[in-house]
Parts: C-alpha cells; structure tokens; sequence
C-alpha cells in the first residue's frame, strides 16, 4: 500500500484522486489531503507544509517519500489498469518531460481551478503556492 498525499482544494487533484480510487481494485492507494496537516504531520514529520503545497508526495511500503511526477508514476504501479501506462513512463526521456509537464500544471493548478469556476479555498483563505 502507498499513501498520495494531495492538495484537497484543487480540482485536478481531486479528479485524480477519484479516478485513482475508482481503478484501485485492491485497495493499494490511500489518500491524504495536505489541508488535514495535523494528520500528515503526525504520521510524516519529515514532510515540509511548503514542499508537500507544491506537490503531490506519494509515501512508499518502504516508507521513501517521493513527489512530483515520481509519485504520480509510482501510483500506477499499485493500479492494475495503470500499470502499462507506469511501464510507458519508463521509456527514455519520459522522465525529463513528465516531470517538466506536471511541474508547469502543479505550479497553476489554482489557476485552473478559476478556469472551471471552482473556488481557490473552500475558506478562501489560502494562497497560491509557486
């Protein structure tokens, strides 16, 4: 089992996480949401608020803490449907560009939330993190 720990106010996290858990069969992904950091905290005190708001972080059976596009690559494995697509993201450069790809869609995903007309914050209250 893996945990995603998530940003909870974005709604392309949030799509991600319900097609995750519709394709999770077994039950191999549990999920996070960073705006719960009480709960990340005491259960992964190594992770930084700052860093873990820049990124999704996936936490491994072996308890390696990895983020970006790793984590989301590393999640398909647990997938039974997700696994050709973790085996495509292995070709050569797929790392390169996979990871320049979600950098760019973490860094505007609150912008994108105005984009669909979503609310940045259900308290309006947070900040757009870089």
């Amino acid at each position: 089992m893996v945990t995603a720990i998530y940003d909870g106010y974005c709604v392309l996290c949030k799509q991600s996480k319900r097609v995750v858990t519709a394709l999770d069969w077994f039950k191999r992904v549990e999920f996070l949401d960073i705006h719960n950091w009480q709960t990340v905290n005491s259960r992964y005190p190594t992770l930084d608020y700052d860093a873990a708001m820049g990124q999704m972080h996936l936490v491994t059976p072996n308890g390696d803490l990895i983020g970006g596009f790793s984590a989301v690559r590393r999640m398909l494995k647990e997938l039974p449907l997700g696994y050709p697509f973790w085996l495509l993201l292995h070709l050569p450069g797929m790392m390169r560009l996979g990871d320049k790809v979600y950098k760019l869609i973490a860094r505007n995903r609150y912008r994108l939330n105005r984009l669909v007309g979503a609310p940045i914050c259900e308290d309006g209250s947070c900040k757009i993190h870089s």
